[in-house]
């Protein structure tokens, strides 16, 4: 598929949705002023004014990356979005639908016709294909697949086959393959006949006439090496290469640690069926950094900031009942000690600081956990240290910021035995903190859920409960 380039790289993104934003306020503006004006020429002027603008819009659409044009239909409000989209040329549809958020396609899929999203998927290769065919109307994918020919609806086939978070849903079909017989000149020939290389085209895959993966040419030794030797003398003989039922994640992982660009794919034979590429790879990351931040808020899924309210509500409200139920748990554990806090009202004014600051803690423990996880790097083997040393972590926080808060809660209150009490709940509800903050994302993979799944709200939970517990206990113990 082509692509158009940025023709202005020094603007930033910023500057080109504020240029969008205002060609379309003056389009709005032109708009209703014709639109008020009386006469026998309204029409005509109002409908040359309307093109001027509209041209104008189209010609700083034109200019812009797909990329770029999908950032702008993310920021933008519905109407104005559907405004922009109705400019864009239709070539560049598919483009654009793969860059969007999965939130925004949907909108604009609402917004075309049968035929012109049909007309947008033809220019699309396979991969990109089954990247949105479960979003496409049914009889359209039907229509799609008939106008493929046999390998190409063989390849959508294949990628839908496997799960989105699988090698095999994001390889790529477009490759170069070369035999390993062959010198490195008549490589070179052969290159200089393909109309263009495949996209992050850092290497050439060796295969022999079955089709089995025998190794790797890179691009620079196949420019730097004697033209008169043969592939097999200059190839690698051992490169990264991944199976199509792996996880998607682990080969992001392996695509950043050996600092890969393109990767190949194989199946249990060997047979060479795809290959990874980085673009993949980032957007893979992205995503899932996306994800982890929305479900440790709580959010079920990816929201378009301008959904409806029906939308937006129906992504944010369960977590919300679970924080309505931990919330008035806390409530009720203040109401326990309803007689301690009358007799000494320092309580009130103090208790929201024990409760704070765990939850804080609380929240980095379960970052450091997650972000492990995501690295493979926690197992059953080191779990018993890692929460030794989260414990280590949290008792030194708790009696050097607890002594701290223990000091003016004396020179406040002129009660030394208040900032004891305050000193050991800052120190016992980090401890708590640490603690869960381990135990929650452990317990939820356990339970086969994303271990930052409404992580934070419940970390938040319990440090709040039992930091009012902890607190308020001992000050009825000692104070009273």
């Amino acid at each position: 598929m082509t692509e158009v380039e940025t023709k202005k790289p020094q603007e930033s993104l910023q500057d080109r949705l504020a240029q969008v934003v205002e060609l379309l306020q003056r389009h709005r503006l032109v708009e209703d002023l014709t639109h008020r004006q009386e006469g026998q020429h309204q029409d005509r002027v109002e409908g040359l004014v309307h093109r001027q603008n509209l041209a104008e819009l189209q010609r700083k659409l034109d200019d812009l990356h797909s990329a770029d044009v999908a950032y702008i239909l993310e920021a933008l409000p519905l109407e104005e979005r559907l405004t922009i989209w109705q400019l864009v040329k239709a070539d560049r549809d598919g483009d654009i639908l793969l860059e969007v958020s999965d939130a925004v396609r949907e909108t604009l899929l609402a917004d075309m016709e049968d035929h012109e999203i049909l007309a947008a998927a033809k220019e699309m290769d396979a991969d990109e294909l089954a990247d949105l065919a479960s979003e496409l109307p049914r009889d359209v994918v039907h229509e799609l697949m008939e106008t493929l020919d046999a390998q190409q609806r063989e390849r959508v086939r294949s990628a839908l086959s496997y799960e989105e978070d699988q090698v095999g849903a994001l390889m790529d079909f477009e490759m170069v393959t070369i035999r390993e017989d062959v010198s490195l000149e008549v490589v070179l020939r052969y290159l200089r006949r393909l109309k263009e290389l495949p996209g992050h085209t850092d290497k050439l895959f060796v295969v022999d006439y079955d089709g089995v993966l025998k190794g790797v040419l890179s691009i620079k030794r196949l420019l730097v090496n004697d033209p008169e030797k043969q592939v097999a003398e200059v190839m690698a003989n051992d490169p990264v290469s991944f199976h199509p039922d792996e996880d998607a994640y682990d080969a992001a992982q392996a695509f950043e640690r050996y600092d890969l660009i393109s990767a190949p794919v194989v199946d249990k034979n060997g047979k060479l069926i795809g290959r990874l590429t980085i673009d993949e790879m980032v957007d893979l990351i992205r995503e899932e950094s996306e994800s982890e931040v929305l479900n440790m808020a709580g959010l079920r899924e990816e929201e378009d900031i301008f959904a409806s309210v029906w939308k937006s509500l129906r992504n944010r409200w369960a977590w919300l009942a679970v924080n309505l139920v931990t919330a008035f748990l806390a409530s009720r554990v203040i109401g326990l000690f309803e007689g301690s806090i009358e007799k000494l009202v320092a309580l009130a004014a103090l208790m929201p600081i024990v409760a704070g600051i765990g939850g804080n803690s609380g929240n980095q423990t379960i970052t450091m956990i997650v972000r492990a996880m995501a690295l493979d790097q926690v197992s059953t083997g080191n779990t018993s240290r890692l929460i030794r040393k989260e414990l280590g972590v949290s008792l030194i926080n708790g009696l050097v910021w607890g002594g701290v808060i223990g000091i003016v809660a004396y020179l406040l209150y002129d009660s030394w035995s208040l900032g004891v009490v305050m000193t050991a709940a800052m120190t016992l509800n980090l401890l708590l903190a640490a603690l869960m903050g381990v135990l929650i994302p452990m317990t939820l993979v356990r339970l086969g859920r994303d271990p930052a799944m409404g992580a934070s709200v419940m970390i938040t939970a319990v440090t709040d409960s039992g930091g009012f517990f902890i607190f308020l206990g001992l000050a009825s113990i000692f104070l009273m």
